[in-house]
């Protein structure tokens, strides 16, 4: 298939390009940007006028529930959701049922993703065996089956002594681990600790169970030598012992979650469920702090910490419903809030989605590395094309993915939201469209 993408604005924040032009495309890759090829004859011509042509999005935390909680999600409708929110690129954790610690299991979920050529999917697998933190999983093997790093996903390990030897092993094959900073003892609430929290009478996660956990990681990476990448950190002290550490030059990166992102402590409201997450909404200073790192480049990438959870499960008391919010299909549209917020030029912002998280995976991408997260010559058509202009509805009846519970649907940030998906191409292929 040859298309060819005309009238609209081509913006790839990793070389700076931001212009109006036209993108020609052919068996796969990007064959012509600017200059369309004379030999080249299209079988399909989208005008995108009006609109930004765009890398596809890159998102490094989106849980896909398959094996084992398809009545949550099923992989069919996840990656549509992926697709229908432009994100052609995304990153799984291993907590599935059973978790990703055997290769077989990791083969089998990126064959089934492939087959639906919806999405490029890269699992990350088990750090340990069954997320149990006790007897490491076969890195090696696993890292050949396709997994691009290795987590305990929201499953915190007692045992500092398994965790330094986890980071050393990793650090001895060049893998990074990835790790949602958070102490066991500390993180079992289920609201940030507080004013609130003690009003409503909800346990709390005080900000010490990150930053000791920060703490311990900083002091096991500089004697393992190891390279971690932090998942949504939520507090102000974490962004600044995060900063702390990339002064002194530590291999650390870090995402933030649209949740976190956007939301604070007061949206739980009168113990609205939708607004129970991991990790907990925490103060309003909390959040400013999380947004200007991410804008000064102390946070690397923003991630939809996609997780779908079924009807019945959410709709229960405050503490007794399953953390989690669908975001896939909100990525976009509430990086372009958070951007227009903060003062960012529309490159910087979709730097945050594109080609941050691609520097993040680094060479675990392998013969992607190059080009993912970009719109190169000569590199892959993943293209996101997308009316920056237009208004959508968050209901449950516009999302594609089996969970429809998300707190942008509740709360004070609206029920609309800028930035509507046009076209999402994976590979040159149309993955989703917009009719």
């Amino acid at each position: 298939m040859k298309i060819l993408i005309q009238n609209g604005r081509v913006i790839d924040p990793a070389s700076g390009r931001d212009e109006i032009t036209e993108v020609a495309i052919a068996a796969g890759r990007i064959v012509g940007i600017g200059r369309t090829p004379a030999d080249f004859h299209p079988n399909r011509t989208l005008d995108a006028t009006g609109c930004i042509v765009a890398p596809g999005l890159v998102d490094l935390a989106a849980r896909l529930r398959e094996p084992g909680q398809e009545q949550k999600g099923m992989l069919e409708s996840e990656l549509n959701a992926a697709a229908a929110g432009g994100v052609t690129s995304l990153v799984c954790p291993p907590d599935t049922d059973p978790a990703l610690d055997e290769p077989g299991l990791v083969e089998m979920l990126k064959f089934r993703a492939r087959k639906l050529s919806l999405c490029r999917l890269f699992p990350l697998g088990a750090l340990t065996k069954g997320l149990k933190g006790e007897t490491l999983t076969e890195m090696v093997e696993l890292t050949e089956a396709g997994c691009v790093g290795f987590s305990q996903a929201d499953v915190a390990i007692r045992d500092t002594l398994v965790l330094q030897r986890s980071m050393l092993y990793a650090s001895t094959h060049g893998y990074t681990v990835w790790l949602r900073p958070q102490d066991y003892w500390l993180g079992k609430g289920v609201a940030a600790s507080g004013g609130v929290a003690t009003r409503m009478g909800l346990s709390g996660v005080p900000v010490a169970a990150e930053t000791i956990a920060m703490h311990t990681i900083f002091e096991l990476m500089r004697s393992t030598g190891a390279r971690v990448h932090l998942c949504r950190l939520s507090s102000a002290a974490g962004v600044e012992l995060l900063r702390r550490a990339k002064a002194e030059g530590l291999p650390v990166t870090a995402d933030v979650s649209i949740n976190s992102l956007h939301l604070t402590e007061i949206d739980i409201g009168y113990f609205n469920p939708a607004m129970r997450l991991t990790p907990p909404l925490r103060q309003g200073r909390d959040r400013d702090a999380l947004r200007a790192a991410l804008a000064d480049g102390t946070i690397d990438a923003l991630v939809s910490d996609h997780t779908p959870v079924e009807g019945d499960a959410k709709t229960l008391p405050f503490a007794e419903a399953e953390p989690g919010a669908t975001g896939l299909e909100l990525l976009l549209s509430m990086a372009l809030k958070w951007g227009a917020d903060v003062g960012l030029s529309l490159p910087q912002t979709l730097a945050r989605v594109t080609s941050e998280p691609v520097r993040v995976l680094g060479d675990a991408l392998g013969s992607l590395s190059s080009s993912a997260g970009r719109l190169v010559e000569g590199g892959v058509a993943d293209v996101c094309v997308f009316d920056p202009e237009a208004l959508w509805p968050v209901t449950p009846d516009a999302l594609e993915s089996q969970g429809k519970y998300t707190p942008f649907a509740f709360a004070d940030t609206g029920m609309a939201l800028p930035g509507r998906v046009r076209t999402t191409l994976v590979a040159g292929t149309v993955a989703h469209e917009t009719r």
